[in-house]
């Protein structure tokens, strides 16, 4: 494994000891393939951000917990990676850890360690749940603050939460759909990649009130639980499909759209109106073939910049935090899907 590192940076970049990277990079005994991609991973990372080095300045590291399939985490590193040449206030060198599905306790030995360690702070994307919370408020108490990404974490003394208006797409959602199929009964299926994250339930219980307020004859059956991959959502439809017989809708608040849509052709069924999140590189393809009515897009980098903004205003080198961190939806349709140069280079909003 070739690099021009120091090993104490690559260490430091990549959460490990120096005696491990070592072991990594010198391809000797006892080192796991999950460490020597992490390695590897961490060199990439310093490799695409030695331009930024060149900027005078305080360097930082800050560390990304996410807890989302590869197709979102995705989205998050190459909005990251665009976002950096923006940030003048320091030298921000991000440091990833990501998995499709993260168990609670594997959570909290995450932040556990980056609190041992040390970081300039932490950008959290995982589930509602206690022991996290506790976790969450030790890193606080460490004086390492904490920003939420697209879904919050409650009563957890984080900083600030960065992403979507999640009841406001919900209602949007609800909306859609009426305009749609009118007043009319059926069901409408309304999917979640996971219960307690806490944006999509957000979402889920402004699109339920706000659908029976307007389409009091559409029937809701939640399905939560897929975690955005293929093998736990397929398991899952395969459980409620018997009951979407009359399905007219189906909105996607997690992921999984591929599976998800695969199962209902398979049994033949072929709702009006298919809403789902995020414009990444799956529903890009979904939408383009018409197999997506509408994808409520938003700016993830709009989110990143918004992330190191409230860390550096945290450590004094901002003067001033954004007033608004939440995004705005977008709607997206077969006829306006932008191109990757349009969102590259589409305008800042602060």
């Amino acid at each position: 494994m070739t690099h021009r590192f120091p090993l104490k940076e690559i260490a430091r970049q990549a959460g490990l000891g120096t005696a491990t990277v070592d072991r990594a990079i010198n391809n000797r005994a006892h080192v796991s393939p999950q460490t020597k991609a992490r390695v590897a991973a961490a060199i990439a990372e310093l490799e695409g951000q030695e331009t930024q080095l060149a900027a005078r300045g305080r360097r930082m590291f800050f560390d990304f917990v996410i807890e989302a399939p590869t197709r979102f985490s995705r989205e998050v590193r190459n909005a990251t990676e665009q976002v950096l040449a923006q940030v003048g206030a320091a030298v921000c060198r991000p440091r990833f850890l990501i998995q499709e599905i993260m168990t609670e306790d594997e959570v909290v030995k995450i932040l556990a360690r980056i609190a041992k360690r040390g970081s300039h702070g932490v950008c959290l994307k995982a589930r509602d749940l206690p022991a996290i919370r506790e976790a969450v408020g030790a890193l606080v108490t460490a004086g390492i603050p904490v920003v939420t990404l697209v879904t919050d974490i409650n009563a957890s003394g984080r900083i600030a939460y960065v992403g979507l208006d999640n009841k406001s797409a919900g209602r949007t959602a609800a909306y859609l759909v009426e305009k749609t199929l009118g007043d009319t009964s059926g069901t409408v299926l309304a999917t979640r990649s996971n219960d307690r994250f806490f944006g999509e339930e957000e979402r889920a219980i402004a699109f339920a009130r706000t659908l029976n307020c307007r389409c009091p004859n559409l029937r809701i059956i939640d399905v939560s639980g897929g975690s955005g991959v293929h093998y736990e959502t397929s398991r899952l439809m395969s459980q409620v499909v018997d009951q979407l017989g009359d399905l007219r809708a189906v909105y996607s608040m997690g992921g999984g759209n591929r599976t998800i849509l695969e199962t209902l052709q398979q049994n033949r069924l072929q709702p009006q109106i298919y809403i789902a999140h995020d414009l990444d590189q799956e529903n890009r393809a979904l939408i383009r073939a018409g197999d997506l009515s509408f994808v409520l897009h938003h700016d993830l980098r709009v989110d990143v910049r918004n992330v190191f903004q409230a860390f550096l205003h945290h450590h004094k080198l901002l003067p001033d935090c954004p007033t608004n961190l939440a995004s705005n939806i977008q709607i997206v349709t077969p006829e306006n899907i932008p191109s990757a140069t349009q969102i590259l280079d589409s305008p800042r909003r602060d």
